[in-house]
């Protein structure tokens, strides 16, 4: 079998980088190969199906890694040019409460698929699915690419197979693997967009708790990021976008990072202190978490009295002290949680580290191996929740299809 332009990945950068490669190049054949049977399973629960596929307010410090996202994403169409003009997709903003959202006005990611399915068939794209690429060789007019079924053979290659993150669909980590054994460098691996692990003793009794407040992630002291947003307990980790968005920290910071949780985000310590005098004052005779009751779920109220104050919450209500009030405003206000980890791969929604900067060039190309083109979750880039790792996957799949299809042409290297 035989291509001009391989694209390894049927996902969203997948997608756009040979799209983008065909409108560029429309002589030239292009072959997306997917391993699952199916070209598109990621990007169907995306949002929870819902497809957050952009964010309005797109800015540097909602992406992190190495690899500069923000002058790539410059350098392509937006999210209006892209789904709304070209591929006939009507988009709203702000849906699902998350501010800046973009997603399909049907609330379906299975819209944005369809779409683009139409878009590849009528320029010609070509997919070949159950195809698991096993080796890449490089050849004297560009690569063989060995898989179950035997060899394609192709001038160019978009690698865009994604990174370790929700490996039940298909993105496990194995192309970078194999790129390792090719001497293609990757930054430390690590989830990201996902819950942080906490001491399952620390987060006794929280389970199932959530509530609205502000968290940040500090390292030696020193705050690193702050986020607002409701916070979810579970067993052993702290969830909720607002963690979410914390979550790139622990590739750095690993057995460093510490997380302060402010619960009464709309109280000083000062007015919450004057509110739970008052309450132990009408509550006599009651017990200690009954100071709590009317502010906090009970898991959460039972919780602060033992962990904050070190008390029992069937002591007396009568036995907790104005200091002891202060000393539980204040832990309200900052409450402490060391991280131990992040969650698993099937919790993350994207992967922290892979092919760092210095392996690729202005286009997205290796540095390496001439014709070898990334783009999406296997770059070391990584975006907040909220549209802005679907933006990435578009823009770099974009730009590397569009400078892949000029180099068949002579126009870049």
């Amino acid at each position: 079998m035989k291509a001009d332009i391989v694209v390894i990945g049927g996902g969203a950068s997948g997608f756009a980088a040979a799209m983008t490669a065909k409108e560029t190049a429309p002589e030239a054949s292009v072959l997306i190969a997917e391993k699952l049977p199916r070209t598109g399973k990621k990007l169907i629960a995306t949002g929870n199906g819902k497809c957050n596929l952009s964010n309005i307010s797109l800015a540097s410090r909602s992406f992190h890694g190495s690899i500069d996202a923000m002058a790539i994403i410059g350098k392509t169409p937006d999210w209006h040019a892209l789904f709304t003009e070209k591929l006939g997709v009507a988009c709203v903003t702000g849906s699902e409460g998350r501010e800046g959202g973009v997603y399909p006005r049907s609330n379906s990611s299975t819209t944005v698929l369809n779409a683009i399915r139409l878009k590849l068939a009528s320029l010609g794209v070509t997919e070949l699915c159950d195809c698991e690429i096993t080796e890449i060789k490089p050849a004297k007019d560009g690569f063989m690419l060995i898989y179950s079924g035997g060899v394609i053979d192709c001038r160019k290659v978009i690698i865009a197979a994604g990174g370790y993150a929700a490996p039940s669909f298909g993105t496990d980590g194995g192309m970078l693997r194999i790129l390792k054994n090719m001497g293609i460098r990757s930054e430390k691996i690590c989830p990201a967009v996902a819950p942080l692990r906490v001491s399952p003793d620390r987060l006794k009794g929280l389970k199932g708790v959530r509530i609205k407040g502000e968290i940040a992630a500090f390292s030696g002291g020193r705050e690193l990021r702050r986020e607002r947003g409701e916070l979810q307990f579970n067993e052993n980790n702290i969830s909720g976008i607002c963690v979410f968005n914390l979550a790139y920290l622990f590739q750095q910071y690993e057995g460093r990072l510490t997380l302060r949780a402010d619960l009464a985000l709309d109280m000083t310590k000062e007015e919450l202190a004057a509110y739970f005098r008052s309450v132990r004052a009408d509550r006599r005779g009651c017990t200690a978490e009954e100071l709590l009751s009317g502010f906090f779920v009970k898991n959460l109220a039972v919780w602060l009295i033992k962990n904050v104050l070190g008390r029992s919450p069937s002591e007396p209500i009568e036995s907790i002290s104005d200091r002891d009030i202060d000393a539980l405003c204040k832990g309200i206000k900052s409450v402490e949680f060391e991280v131990t980890g992040c969650s698993p791969w099937q919790n993350a929604q994207s992967t922290m580290g892979g092919i760092t900067a210095s392996e690729v060039n202005d286009e997205l190309g290796s540095v390496k191996y001439r014709g070898m083109y990334f783009c999406g979750e296997i770059l070391d880039v990584t975006g907040d929740c909220g549209g802005y790792n679907l933006q990435w996957a578009w823009s770099s799949g974009m730009w590397a299809g569009k400078n892949a299809a000029l180099s068949l042409k002579g126009g870049k290297k």
